[in-house]
């Protein structure tokens, strides 16, 4: 794509707000690395169906009837073999469906938007099960709790724009049980996230007419976005996610007046117009996005299409490509420095592991002999890339630490 200013400010902001965008600036990216042109990364192609055959294996261990459900904040509210699912379960019981659908997406998309790397001195401590957990199930058990409290919202398990608007650093410090002897990354960052999008649920009262002034209110937002069949495509979901909540992302870069979230820079690539130099991801909204698919499914919505929808560009997957060899630091002494996400060096990372996850799961049908409907890529990062690259870290780092230092805002990975 040759540089041009023929791409209008709303065009070029629609497209970088697209799974279609993702896929195609980090495929300019791996494209680079092929070439050996990129900075920051040398590209060990041969080493990638030793990856693939380790991810097979991870994900037999893990499936071994071939059960695999989809990548979602779901996954982790069995945290400890608890079975918080079916607690949730009992306590909506009287509600109507529409209703317990209603709930269950409050918070898997609560417990989404606090799911952002904690850092590894961070921990919860469940009084149920008198476990400690870390990081992502860490976040999704007190997260979970706090739903359960009431603490989103007016009553036990609902989630309202004035219930988010009252949070702040100091109760969100506290549910998560912040202290000097346990800090996490991102703190006010995780509030501010909460308030900005309580703003979203009070003033866009026609995306969450369903149920005024509750996050669960835009349920039948989504099902008007079915198609004759009565599917609801992945890609436009997302677009409904990027369209609806962008303004909760802190702002980085902007098209005309629009704030695009996890879009970043990067010299080598290039686009039309203002979307020359940018790569996006929106990791956090297509994880959003793929863990609000059950409770739709629960109101009677069906998603097709998952593969419009890319791999998630955040650091098990990514360091599952590091630890398995395929990604090479030209730098090694970069790995040990604290990385800022706008970094070019993490923006090809990211933009390498979207490109390399996808050639994974083509990798794994074809030994498989499935389709990508028998084996969606929603299906591979859950049943090996993502539990893969925890695995990989654990045995080579403290604390399961990623293979690069990231400055976490709370907002990103």
């Amino acid at each position: 794509m040759t540089h041009s200013t023929t791409m209008t400010s709303p065009q070029a902001a629609r497209y970088l707000k697209s799974a279609t965008a993702i896929r195609e600036r980090c495929g300019q990216v791996f494209s680079l690395a092929e070439a050996g042109k990129l900075r920051h990364f040398a590209l060990r192609e041969e080493r990638l169906a030793g990856v693939v055959a380790a991810v097979r294996d991870e994900l037999h261990t893990n499936y071994p009837k071939g059960d695999v459900p989809y990548h979602s904040r779901w996954r982790h509210f069995s945290a400890g073999g608890v079975d918080r699912a079916g607690i949730l379960d009992n306590k909506l019981a009287r509600l109507p469906a529409l209703e317990r659908a209603r709930a269950k997406l409050e918070l898997a998309f609560i417990s989404v938007l606090l799911d952002a790397g904690a850092g590894d001195r961070w921990c919860y401590r469940d009084a149920e099960c008198r476990r400690s957990f870390g990081r992502s199930e860490g976040l999704a058990v007190a997260s979970f709790d706090g739903f359960m409290r009431g603490l989103f919202g007016p009553e036990p398990c609902t989630v309202s724009g004035e219930g988010l608007l009252s949070a702040s650093a100091e109760s969100v410090g506290s549910l998560l049980q912040v202290s000097e002897a346990n800090p996490i990354l991102g703190l006010s960052g995780r509030a501010s996230v909460l308030n900005q999008l309580g703003q979203v649920v009070l003033s866009s009262s026609a995306a969450f007419s369903g149920a005024p002034g509750r996050l669960g209110g835009m349920m039948e937002s989504i099902r008007n976005l079915a198609d004759r069949d009565g599917v609801v495509h992945a890609s436009d979901l997302l677009e409904f996610v990027l369209d609806t909540f962008g303004p909760i992302w802190p702002g980085r870069i902007s098209v005309g007046n629009e704030s695009l979230g996890d879009v970043w820079r990067h010299s080598q690539v290039v686009g039309l117009g203002e979307t020359d130099k940018l790569v996006p991801f929106h990791k956090l909204s297509q994880w959003l996005t793929y863990s609000l698919i059950e409770p739709l499914l629960e109101a009677g919505i069906r998603v097709g299409c998952l593969d419009e929808l890319t791999g998630l560009a955040e650091y098990r997957n990514g360091g599952l490509l590091i630890d398995g060899g395929v990604l090479e630091l030209r730098d090694p002494g970069m790995a040990a420095r604290p990385l800022h996400p706008s970094s070019e060096l993490i923006v090809e990372w990211r933009a390498l592991t979207v490109s390399l996850l996808d050639r994974i799961a083509s990798g794994l049908r074809e030994q498989l002999k499935m389709t990508p409907e028998e084996l969606p890529l929603a299906k591979v990062l859950q049943g090996g890339t993502w539990s893969l690259g925890r695995k990989l870290a654990a045995e080579r780092r403290p604390h399961a630490a990623p293979p690069l230092t990231i400055e976490s805002d709370g907002t990103v990975f």
